[in-house]
């Protein structure tokens, strides 16, 4: 057998979908204490964090991976790359003085502008000194047709640790698999295509076998397909950020204390997801209406955000690639009550969750491992080019102890999911030690005003805490709020230095 692994109908999807101006690799944004990663000259060793990374590769095999295409169909295959080297994928920067918050964004922003080399393993990790003078920065990024939320949060539990002081292992020797010819490949492809009748034949035989309980499953996969495409029918209000993006990006950021979203759930009913949307949907309706856009008069406007939803399994946790599917949720932006906007999204998604919509992504996805990847493909840019949508919100729930890299914990971490090709705004979350940390990755020409939007989440969520009779605020960052709009004199093109 070649020594390759072919992606799945998912992951392609995200190879697809990437563009000049759509980047469709994941990232985050952490801020370490320095502690025992202080070198002598009072920077980050560097070396101690590429000899650590290297010494976990062998529990991510995908990272030392590179993609190659097939001789037939052109489908994209993982290969070993006998080339990686990983002072490519560890990169060292700084900030320049006095660096801070502000000038990370700045350069977090950047990063994520710039796309992967699809000729080497899908993935950077840049390490940035100059935050303050005890704390550094780990940007990281990786393609999605590699990892979704739940598996970035497994990837995580290798690289860091619950333990302060826990020793690293020494790395098993790493012998790359030798790339498979193009015979080989080929002579694999017209296998695996003779045996597909013998696998469709082999479920027929278990209908046969089990004629109500495959009726049953027959019928709820097509309702929830059903429900999945009719969706892409149902087009969303426009919005000045549901424009043609560039290649640029803007990136920003808010920390709110997870037990105060707790609170105000217990007290106006919902989840945590609920609040989130919320908040959201508050933070729109303010936005929108500074920028001229007055939805209060709207009353048949109509917003959306499509939520991604794991379906992997248990037995699945700690694998790569992509199982999610999702739903898409109505955001309530003209309801000027707090509450009520919580009831309604509590509601809504109470109601979304009875129906079979994600579900129906699922069996989209695998209908296309069955027949082909573009019927998936397909989908995907209909959904965002007929505006099913107008942004994404993705919550991923994380570890709630301190993490520690070789004894430099992990204070924040800021997520941040990729823009599609007329989605200007893309909001992820990710819990962690008591916080819930908000990334906001934006255009750089559309939402010039991002951090206004960033100011107008404050504000929202302090209204549901008013609402929920709680008297509390949310921080901005490391406790303050750092504008992103006073002139710091870079350029969407400016690259950072790195070794």
């Amino acid at each position: 057998m070649a020594s390759y692994e072919k992606l799945s109908s998912m992951d392609r999807v995200f190879l697809d979908l990437e563009g000049p101006s759509s980047h469709m690799h994941v990232a985050a944004t952490m801020i370490l204490q320095s502690g025992p990663l202080r070198g002598p000259d009072g920077g980050v060793d560097i070396d101690k964090v590429r000899a650590y990374v290297a010494s976990r590769l062998h529990m991510m095999p995908r990272y030392r991976q590179k993609l190659r295409f097939t001789p037939i169909d052109k489908q994209p295959i993982w290969v070993d790359d006998d080339r990686f080297r990983i002072e490519y994928h560890v990169r060292h920067s700084c900030l320049p003085r006095p660096g801070g918050e502000r000038m990370l964004k700045r350069l977090s922003g950047r990063i994520m502008s710039q796309q992967l080399d699809r000729g080497k393993p899908l993935w950077e990790l840049w390490v940035v000194e100059g935050v303050t003078d005890d704390t550094f920065a780990i940007i990281s990024k990786t393609h999605h047709c590699m990892i979704d939320g739940v598996s970035g949060v497994d990837l995580m539990s290798v690289l860091l640790s619950p333990f302060e002081d826990e020793e690293p292992a020494e790395a098993p020797a790493w012998n790359p698999d030798p790339p498979p010819g193009d015979s080989e490949v080929f002579l694999n492809e017209v296998w695996q295509r003779a045996m597909t009748p013998f696998t469709v034949a082999g479920a027929a035989c278990e209908a046969v076998r089990h004629p109500r309980r495959t009726a049953q499953e027959i019928g709820d996969s097509l309702a929830a397909l059903g429900e999945a495409i009719s969706g892409n029918f149902h087009r969303s209000s426009d919005t000045p950020f549901n424009r043609e993006i560039g290649p640029h990006r803007r990136f920003d950021w808010i920390r709110f204390d997870l037990e105060n979203i707790k609170a105000v759930k217990n007290a106006l009913g919902g989840t945590v997801n609920d609040v989130v949307l919320a908040t959201v949907t508050g933070a729109l309706g303010r936005f929108l209406e500074q920028r001229g856009f007055p939805t209060s008069r709207q009353k048949e406007m109509e917003l959306r955000a499509f939520c991604p939803v794991s379906v992997r399994s248990e037995s699945e946790r700690g694998t790569l690639g992509n199982r999610v599917s999702g739903m898409i949720v109505d955001l309530p932006v003209t309801e000027r009550d707090p509450g009520a906007r919580m009831d309604a999204i509590s509601h809504f998604t109470h109601d979304l969750k009875e129906s079979k919509q994600a579900l129906g992504a699922e069996v989209l996805a695998a209908v296309s491992e069955w027949t082909t990847h573009t019927l998936l493909t397909m989908g995907a840019r209909l959904a965002t080019g007929t505006r099913v949508y107008n942004l994404v919100v993705t919550n991923v729930p994380g570890p709630q102890i301190p993490l520690y890299m070789q004894g430099a914990r992990v204070l924040e971490t800021y997520p941040m999911v990729p823009l599609f090709r007329t989605q200007a705004l893309g909001i992820a979350l990710f819990s962690y030690a008591g916080g819930l940390y908000w990334g906001f990755n934006s255009d750089w020409d559309l939402m010039p005003d991002l951090h206004s939007f960033v100011e107008a989440m404050q504000a929202s969520f302090d209204e549901l805490c008013k609402a929920a009779g709680i008297n509390t605020r949310a921080q901005a960052g490391n406790g303050k709020s750092e504008s992103m709009d006073e002139p710091v004199g870079d350029t969407p093109g400016d690259r950072p230095i790195h070794s």
